[in-house]
């Protein structure tokens, strides 16, 4: 009969789902929540109680902004295991924003911050050294998982020689220009070894203008910034690449409170153990 219901209209069925008419009809045309049923005659889409289950998952999974696509393959799929990995790799996604956006607002704070301190620079000539390390070519949004798989295999390489110093990083000036770079980590020791990545390499006899960042690497990028301001005003600037040494960090002590970053910047004939303040 025509004055039977087919179901729930598609008004009742976002009142019960929480989901808007509009976005009922685009996951209708996307194939990701097809109605149980269309009137042929009217083309009014009609839902029935059933649907209501899939409905919130699909409305959380949109919540925690899954695409579309993403949202369709998990509710395609039957294997739960299969469906909990691709939930967790888009929560492992999430959370990686998470920690951009945390970064980011970290840096801007310190940005804006009035009272910023003097930042002390130090002007240092480094001498040649040689040192076991790992050295590749990577892209900037993989230089931190680069880094964690290279400080590791060093630990391991160097586990039973003695430390001349403390651990440190060589990033070429492509890697911040063009998104793609060498990046080289070291640790210093004597007789380095030579195993799987690890090897023997030599690093050049240096000047750097010094200072050192403290804290988290949230807001590094204001130190880096700020010391770069400060080799502009006060020195000459050589290509070369940026050197990092990582006097206290996440391996030594989980508090980023305790953590202490220099960062060297290649410059051009200085004196010394000269030292000033900007």
């Amino acid at each position: 009969m025509d004055g039977m219901r087919h179901g729930l209209t598609i008004g009742e069925f976002a009142q019960l789902t929480h989901l808007s008419v509009r976005t009922l009809r685009r996951y209708h045309e996307a194939g990701l929540l097809e109605p149980a049923s269309v009137d042929p005659a009217s083309g009014y889409r009609y839902y029935t109680g059933a649907q209501i289950p899939q409905a919130q998952v699909i409305h959380r999974l949109r919540e925690l902004d899954m695409p579309l696509a993403d949202v369709k393959q998990i509710l395609a799929t039957g294997d739960p295991e299969a469906r909990a990995e691709l939930t967790a790799a888009h929560l492992r996604r999430l959370e990686e924003r998470l920690d951009r956006t945390r970064a980011a607002v970290t840096s801007l704070r310190q940005l804006l911050r009035p009272d910023v301190e003097r930042l002390e620079v130090e002007l240092r000539s480094v001498p040649a050294r040689t040192v076991a390390a790992v050295s590749g070519t990577v892209a900037e949004e993989d230089v931190l998982a680069w880094y964690d798989g290279a400080m590791a295999e060093l630990d391991t390489a160097v586990r039973g020689h003695e430390p001349a110093g403390p651990p440190g990083g060589l990033y070429d000036n492509e890697l911040f220009t063009a998104g793609r770079g060498r990046v080289l980590v070291y640790r210093p020791v004597a007789d380095a070894p030579e195993t799987g990545r690890v090897a023997r390499h030599v690093l050049p006899a240096v000047e750097l203008a010094v200072t050192v960042h403290r804290g988290s690497h949230d807001d590094i990028d204001v130190t880096y910034g700020r010391l770069g301001e400060w080799v502009v005003e006060h020195a000459l600037a050589v290509d070369g690449p940026v050197h990092e040494t990582y006097l206290c960090g996440p391996r030594d002590d989980p508090d980023p409170d305790s953590w202490r970053t220099e960062i060297g910047w290649p410059v051009f004939r200085l004196s010394p153990g000269a030292r000033s303040d900007g």
